[in-house]
């Protein structure tokens, strides 16, 4: 191919050319959103991602929100501050995040994030940048900020992601003071929101879920069931929406309706109350802790990150020792309760009984030997 000119090496194809393009002409007419992972706070804390929103026809700060990883939430959290402070945009301008872009579509064909169907909610265009110096105002921001806002955050002694938080906004004024560009037009195209646009409900994760006979819906390894009542009976068999808050509320809805349910962890633990307080069920119980400390608890890879709410990162690797609930064997369990019998066996104290003649022999033999006191006549 590469002789008859039909494929040419990468490395001998001509470099691409990026020609700058002209701002756009209102405040608020493009907003350009990123997330830069740095150690902010230096050595005084661990390394977070900063999002930075900035306006593309001023280079305005628009939004600065720190927090532990760039996620979903993460962004509805920064999405929903810049709302609540300067309005709707006209359209936001990212890369090809994972949160802005899917590489597939769902079973249903969907390929839209759930950034993505927030934004369409509330009439906010999102286009994907197929480069970075496509978006090279907010990657210029970056680096100012990691030079500028670093030493500022250590002046004032701020080493936590809500002092930052708070910190942002007096930054934020003081940047844009020296900074900014004034716009080609003095129109700002900043929209309020709609009496019927509520951000409570906009900002949540969704996912499709079939309700099975058994009136049971599954979502990251909890079976929720559903209230045997002549509504729910009609919903067998149909898919409904599973809707996760930003505070870790879960609520199932179908046709705009929330659905009465009770949950099921599939995940409990024993509590270790029980295992001191049953006499007879105690060697039981240890055995099934023994077993959940070899189990794999994390959630299914598909629930959204909640690093947010203090939640560690997940990781796409097992942990080692670790196995899922359905792969243990009978193998496993069997082992567990000889390990835990021969513990028992060294644990218990033995019982005192008479010494053998050699052991008493041995003692008598190690008594130190006396000398005389009486001298020989």
């Amino acid at each position: 191919m590469t002789d008859a000119g039909l494929w040419v090496p990468r490395r001998q194809r001509p470099p691409k050319i990026y020609q700058p393009r002209a701002r756009r002409a209102c405040l608020g007419e493009l907003i350009q959103i990123d997330g830069s992972d740095h150690r902010w706070f230096e050595e005084r804390a661990p390394a977070c991602s900063l999002l930075v929103y900035v306006d593309d026809a001023t280079s305005q700060l628009m939004m600065l929100h720190f927090t532990a990883t760039e996620s979903t939430f993460s962004y509805f959290e920064a999405t929903r501050a810049y709302i609540g402070r300067h309005g709707k945009p006209v359209a936001f301008y990212s890369d090809k995040y994972s949160v802005f872009r899917k590489t597939g579509a769902n079973k249903d064909g969907n390929s839209v994030t759930h950034f993505g169907r927030a934004m369409y909610e509330l009439n906010i265009d999102t286009f994907c940048a197929n480069s970075s110096p496509a978006k090279g105002r907010v990657e210029r921001a970056h680096l100012t900020l990691q030079d500028r806002l670093v030493k500022e955050l250590r002046l004032r002694g701020i080493s936590t992601a809500a002092g930052a938080n708070a910190y942002a906004p007096a930054f934020m004024a003081n940047y844009n003071a020296r900074f900014a560009k004034p716009p080609k037009s003095g129109f700002d195209a900043h929209r309020p929101l709609r009496a019927d646009e509520n951000l409570d409900l906009v900002f949540t994760w969704r996912e499709p879920r079939k309700v099975s006979k058994s009136l049971t819906v599954r979502y990251d390894r909890v079976t929720y069931l559903l209230n045997d009542t002549p509504e729910h009976r009609k919903l067998i068999g149909r898919h409904i929406e599973v809707w996760e808050y930003p505070d870790g509320r879960i609520e199932l809805r179908a046709d705009g309706h929330v659905l009465s349910c009770r949950q099921y962890d599939r995940l409990t633990e024993v509590d270790q109350g029980a295992v001191v307080e049953h006499k007879r069920l105690g060697h039981v119980l240890q055995v099934s802790q023994v077993i959940q400390a070899q189990r794999d608890n994390s959630r299914i890879g598909k629930a959204p990150s909640r690093t947010h709410l203090g939640v560690p990162t997940r990781v796409q690797s097992r942990s080692p020792g670790k196995k899922k609930q359905r792969e243990f064997t009978q193998a496993d369990i069997n082992g567990v309760i000889l390990a835990q019998s021969q513990q028992r066996q060294m644990q218990q104290p033995r019982k005192p009984g008479p010494r053998s003649a050699k052991v008493i022999d041995a003692d008598v033999s190690a008594l130190p030997v006396q000398a005389s006191s009486f001298n020989n006549v």
